[in-house]
């Protein structure tokens, strides 16, 4: 896809499941099994679908999955497929990862975080983009560094501590343009210092909306995740920013969605939904 002179590929960086139930919060599974079957264990199929945007002479990825240095306990409980990983997507794309000048991290969950470091061949956890910055949001590393009991399992200090170690890290303080016709947003429901990245060339609009709206089933406003420490700023963010991606015509990607990459909403009486899907 071209955006001005931006242009934008969607990567696959590899699969996994998460409980149903924990995805959609307080809607009972009568609802949601409508939209996504779970399996045996109550699990939903994940995807990992990252931002890539070339322009003139920087190539930027907005997060970078699992990645590939989980133990086999791990990959059991979250039916982790690390055969696709950020790396190999590159790859397929044409793109090593000393090529990769910019990263930006929406946050430090370990499904969002974890391909940004991996084993060298010394075993040791290095960068994986060994020329890149790495953009988090200040609020969100501090966080990480000191998660609640409620969500301490999904930040693995490994995935970003290195970055810092390196001098790799640039902690951001708040929303605005970090490059050219690329800004962030911040939204606090789902953990503090969360930033969605939004990208723009004209009139055109793109909003990678990461764990905000992480499958087209969460347009539905109350459809909030039981993963968010702050569901009531889910909601009213989720308000705020479907409002504007309406009226903006901007189009919606949705990071964690098998099914559906991207597409532009629309309001109905309903609520807001899916006017188009779009493939990138």
């Amino acid at each position: 896809m071209q955006l001005g002179n931006k242009i934008i590929q969607i990567l696959d960086a590899g699969r996994f499941r998460l409980d149903g139930g924990a995805m959609f919060g307080v809607v009972p599974r009568v609802l949601w099994e409508k939209k996504k079957q779970p399996d045996e264990q109550n699990r939903i199929a994940m995807a990992t679908n990252l931002l890539l945007i070339q322009q003139e002479n920087r190539i930027i990825l907005v997060d970078t999955g699992i990645g590939t240095k989980s133990n086999e306990k791990f990959k059991k409980i979250y039916a982790i497929d690390d055969t696709f990983n950020v790396v190999a997507a590159l790859k397929k794309a044409g793109i090593s990862p000393g090529a990769v000048t910019d990263v930006i991290l929406t946050h430090l969950h370990f499904d969002h975080a974890g391909g940004a470091t991996c084993f060298n061949e010394s075993g040791d956890i290095v960068p994986t983009f060994p020329n890149a910055r790495y953009y988090v949001q200040k609020a969100q590393y501090e966080w990480a560094l000191n998660p609640s009991e409620k969500d301490r399992a999904s930040f693995l200090a490994e995935n970003y501590v290195p970055l810092q170690e390196r001098a790799q890290l640039e902690l951001l303080d708040g929303e605005g343009e970090i490059l050219p016709g690329i800004s962030v947003i911040t939204v606090t429901g789902h953990t503090p210092g969360q930033q969605m990245v939004k990208v723009q060339a004209g009139e055109q609009t793109l909003l990678f909306a990461a764990d905000l709206i992480p499958l087209e089933a969460h347009l539905s406003i109350p459809w909030i995740m039981a993963y968010d420490l702050f569901p009531m700023e889910t909601l009213k963010e989720k308000k705020h920013i479907l409002h504007q991606a309406v009226a903006e015509n901007w189009l919606l990607i949705f990071e964690h969605d098998p099914d559906i990459q991207a597409g532009f909403v629309v309001q109905t009486e309903k609520g807001f939904a899916l006017k188009e899907k779009i493939q990138l």
